[in-house]
């Protein structure tokens, strides 16, 4: 099983401070809503086509065309920020050639 959170809606909104930032859920009329309340505005959710992880659904938001202004610019840091996160956890396996200890056969004297 996945330790990464799948969602089903992704976009951006800005905050009352002016900041935009990248959003994601799974319910958009309830995250919607709680945006509005939150006084937010510029309020872009999209539904995505299946459940993605965050990293997913900012690629997807990039090849869509969310490029523009302060969101576009929200979605382009997440998605560096997501992908150094990714990058980070991958591993390197560098192939080393095993080594056999030598054995020394003896040999029996019968008598």
């Amino acid at each position: 099983m996945s330790a990464d959170k799948l969602f089903t809606v992704a976009g951006t909104a800005t905050n009352p401070d002016g900041t935009t930032k990248a959003r994601f859920a799974n319910d958009l009329v309830a995250r919607i809503k709680i945006l509005n309340k939150a006084k937010c505005t510029n309020i872009n959710l999209t539904e995505l086509p299946r459940a993605m992880t965050k990293l997913e659904a900012l690629q997807y938001l990039t090849e869509q065309g969310i490029t523009d202004g302060d969101a576009g610019y929200a979605v382009a840091n997440k998605l560096a920020e997501k992908s150094k996160v990714a990058k980070r956890g991958e591993v390197m396996v560098k192939a080393v050639k095993a080594s056999v200890p030598k054995t020394t056969a003896k040999t029996a004297v019968t008598a």
